[in-house]
């Protein structure tokens, strides 16, 4: 009985989503997002902009949208020539930077490893498929604490940038950036191949936390990684091709003037 009642309101759940996703998956729709930063970049230069945009994205948007625009802007209309050709320039180029926690010094050490990646690996796609190497996708987790680590230092202190899996975090910005990287639809630019969505892992921070949380999709009381592993089933059970498809439009509640959290649960399925 128990496993025909979750049957029947994940089908419910499905079909409250599917409805959102096509009245809010839409372009028009993403700002205020630092997803709108990746629009006019084609492959490479996309995954690069896609790595700044996605390791600046935490605290007030406003304020990522300015940091991500203030590097960006160093870096020129062609990020991916400027860290393999003049990546000594980058101190110069991002001094005075600085957001919450990040300093100039930390967005210099992320970019120096990423084209240290683009030398050995051509991409950071190369980069991840090396990281996969060892145990393909079924060991995604080990692979992708490996990618982190080539991008950023493990022994750093403070602030990591890019979070490896293993310290147990919700490492949203690291599973946000393989997203936009992998996932291909209005919203989502895509270009890698290397996984597929349904590999995908749910970004979830304190927003997307609380609305699973209200839709029953968690019962974890901290937006971790056992938490969003939590969630990741829940959706993968209600769209198992694609699990991570809800999330540009479960964000747009919150985020968006005119659409709360409430509003969204309040018509939830039950």
């Amino acid at each position: 009985m128990a496993t025909s009642d979750t049957e029947g309101r994940d089908r419910r759940l499905r079909a409250f989503l599917e409805g959102l996703y096509f009245a809010y998956s839409r372009r028009e729709l993403i700002s205020p997002d630092p997803l709108e930063f990746l629009e006019p970049y084609e492959l490479p230069d996309r995954e690069v902009v896609a790595l700044v945009a996605s390791s600046l994205a935490y605290g007030r948007v406003a304020q990522i949208l300015r940091s991500v625009r203030r590097v960006l802007d160093a870096l020129g209309p062609h990020p991916r020539r400027f860290l393999l050709e003049r990546s000594g320039r980058f101190p110069e180029a991002l001094a005075g930077f600085k957001h919450r926690f990040t300093t100039s010094e930390d967005v210099v050490t992320l970019l120096a490893r990423a084209a240290q990646a683009l030398q050995e690996h051509g991409s950071l796609e190369g980069l991840l498929r090396a990281c996969l190497a060892e145990g393909g996708k079924r060991n995604l987790l080990p692979a992708l604490d490996r990618f982190a680590d080539a991008l950023w230092p493990a022994d750093r202190g403070g602030f990591p940038l890019i979070a490896a899996p293993r310290d147990g975090s919700a490492c949203k910005r690291l599973f946000l950036f393989l997203k936009w990287m992998v996932r291909c639809d209005g919203v989502d630019p895509g270009g890698w191949t290397i996984l597929g969505p349904e590999d995908l892992i749910m970004p979830v921070d304190t927003h997307i936390h609380a609305i699973a949380a209200r839709l029953g999709l968690t019962g974890r009381k901290q937006a971790d990684l056992r938490s969003a592993l939590e969630i990741t089933d829940a959706f993968r059970r209600i769209c198992p091709s694609d699990p991570t498809r809800y999330d540009f439009v479960l964000t747009r509640f919150g985020i968006r003037s005119g659409m709360s959290e409430e509003d969204l649960t309040a018509e939830a399925p039950r």
